[in-house]
Parts: C-alpha cells; sequence; structure tokens
C-alpha cells in the first residue's frame, strides 16, 4: 500500500471519526462512499471494510464520554448489540447474493429516505 493510501485512510478515519462522535451515525453512512469513490471498491468489497473497521473498539472514546455525562442506556445499547450481532450475520450472508449495483441503490434510497425524514420530522 502507498504512503498516499495510508495517509488517505488514516484521514478518512479520522473525519468519520469526529463526524461519528458528534451526531452519532454510523461511520459507514460516510465511509462506504469514501472507499467506493476514493479507493475504487466495489459495493461488497467497501461494506466488508466498514465494517471491519467495527471490529476494533473505534466507538470506545466516544462511548466512554457520553457514558460519564450520563447520556447513554447501557441496557438498551447491550440489547441493541445482540440484535446487531445476529442481524450482522444474516444480512452478511444475503449481501453475498445480491448485485452490487442492487446493494449500492438500496444504500443510497435508504440515506435518502434517512435525510429526507430527518429533515422534516420532529
Amino acid at each position: 500500500m502507498s504512503s498516499l493510501a495510508i495517509a488517505g485512510g488514516l484521514g478518512i478515519g479520522l473525519v468519520v471519526g469526529v463526524i461519528s462522535g458528534m451526531i452519532g451515525i454510523g461511520g459507514g453512512a460516510f465511509l462506504i462512499p469514501a472507499l467506493i469513490f476514493f479507493y475504487g471498491m466495489s459495493q461488497k468489497t467497501a461494506q466488508g471494510t466498514s465494517i471491519a473497521t467495527l471490529l476494533l473498539p473505534i466507538g470506545i472514546f466516544a462511548f466512554w464520554t457520553y457514558y460519564k455525562a450520563g447520556h447513554v442506556d447501557l441496557k438498551l445499547a447491550l440489547l441493541i448489540a445482540v440484535g446487531f450481532a445476529a442481524g450482522g450475520w444474516f444480512g452478511g450472508l444475503w449481501a453475498q447474493h445480491l448485485s452490487d449495483v442492487l446493494l449500492r441503490r438500496g444504500f443510497a434510497v435508504l440515506l435518502v429516505i434517512l435525510a429526507v425524514k430527518l429533515a422534516i420530522g420532529p
């Protein structure tokens, strides 16, 4: 891997980490498009790479800051994590049988729906 690719990866990680820590959005909303556009990855490779970043404790510092301030429902977070693990396994299996085009379009539609909901919601 070239030094430019290494610096780019660290830069993308830093930017996505800051945004995730500030607004609590999953890094995939920013990381997956960045991996596709800047690294030329397929949708599946970008998704797999994004998920791989979650294996490390990337959110521990943001979590700790919110936890110390009393802004974490730990019981609910643990329940969601269990569901997330099971859902991630099934979703990962299912994604292997879908085309990159279908996955990319589905991802884009989901982002648009979420954006509209956030813009007009309470």
